[in-house]
């Protein structure tokens, strides 16, 4: 706490809290600690005596391993009552003696993935995802590698089973199909066991690519994954089951020979991911300049606002990008 108090007027409270793995909210209140209300006691409350035997009767051997509605109940037995069950863990709780006995796990702070790219084979992500067959609890495993910038499926493979192997496999060959050198690339995915599997880290570490994982329970950290995923299963052409696993790669080979080449999507200004993948944009973009230029030429009455402009690419995308600093403070 002294350590933020001393840092906010250089870095601000957000940013030294965030350093530190603390939450704001317990640093606001150790500056202002809430004042406790002085509560009278009321009439029918115990006196101190009364409250010392009680302790006293909880602190014995026969009792001080037992819960207090055991204790209540053994006394009736015996013929005696002291006070209510509720009584004794306030008087227990006054004197800090009411605590969790199991040694129960701890769950970290997972820090959020803030990843950028600017250009095509920064970023990818991927994910596996489950295909009906052709009986009920038959599925056929995806995998799918995707570019987060150009959204350029660069991998994918269908199996009968989930791998870590078969993972492996899939993502070796990708990055040598798209040369991928080392310390170029960030390969990001949820927390499954293939994607946190010993042989794809160590392939990973090999290769020099960085891996990063969602946080536990968080949908969002892995949203052009989960996308593309949607585009898929939301075809007219998506059947509700496959016949077989060699008809659910004939799908497949179509369905990303699609995606790729004559897709137009939305993220990308309306360009196919294989255009923005293999640098291509810039012709597209300025074709589409000109035909609009030519219409506004033609017909200037129609546009009124400004001269008309085709959408253009973005140039960076992020998985959650940083917060301002005053958003953060908002929050």
């Amino acid at each position: 706490m002294e350590t933020v108090f001393q840092a906010k007027q250089t870095l601000g409270i957000a940013p030294a809290c965030a350093a530190l793995s603390l939450p704001r909210a317990t640093f606001y209140r150790w500056l202002s600690p809430p004042v406790p209300k002085v509560r009278p006691t009321p009439k029918r409350a115990l006196s101190d005596d009364e409250r010392r035997q009680v302790l006293d009767v909880l602190h014995a051997p026969e009792f001080v391993d037992k819960a207090p509605a055991q204790i209540v109940a053994a006394l009736l037995d015996e013929g005696e009552y002291h006070c209510c069950t509720r009584t004794m863990y306030r008087i227990l709780e006054s004197e800090k003696e009411v605590k969790e006995r199991r040694n129960q796990r701890r769950h970290p702070n997972y820090a959020k993935p803030e990843l950028l790219a600017t250009a095509p084979n920064q970023v990818w992500s991927w994910d596996i995802t489950k295909l009906k067959g052709p009986v009920k609890w038959s599925y056929y495993h995806l995998y799918v590698i995707l570019d987060i910038y150009s959204r350029c499926v660069v991998g994918w493979m269908l199996a009968h089973r989930e791998s870590a192997a078969l993972a492996k496999t899939l993502i070796g060959k990708s990055c040598a199909n798209q040369n991928i050198e080392q310390g170029q690339l960030t390969l990001h995915a949820d927390r499954g066991t293939s994607m946190k599997s010993k042989p794809v880290a160590l392939l990973l570490a090999d290769m020099g690519v960085t891996k990063t994982h969602s946080r536990p329970q968080v949908s969002n950290d892995n949203p052009f994954s989960e996308s593309q995923f949607k585009t898929m299963k939301y075809r007219p052409e998506f059947p509700k089951r496959f016949g077989s696993i060699e008809d659910a790669r004939s799908f497949c080979r179509s369905f990303f020979d699609w995606y790729n080449n004559e897709h137009r999507h939305s993220g990308i200004a309306m360009l196919t991911p294989a255009t923005v993948h293999y640098g291509r944009e810039n012709q597209i973009v300025e074709q589409r300049q000109a035909v609009l230029l030519k219409a506004f030429e033609k017909h200037p009455e129609r546009f009124v606002n400004k001269i008309p402009e085709p959408m253009k690419l973005q140039e960076a995308v992020w998985i959650n990008p940083p917060q301002k600093k005053d958003e953060k403070i908002a929050h």
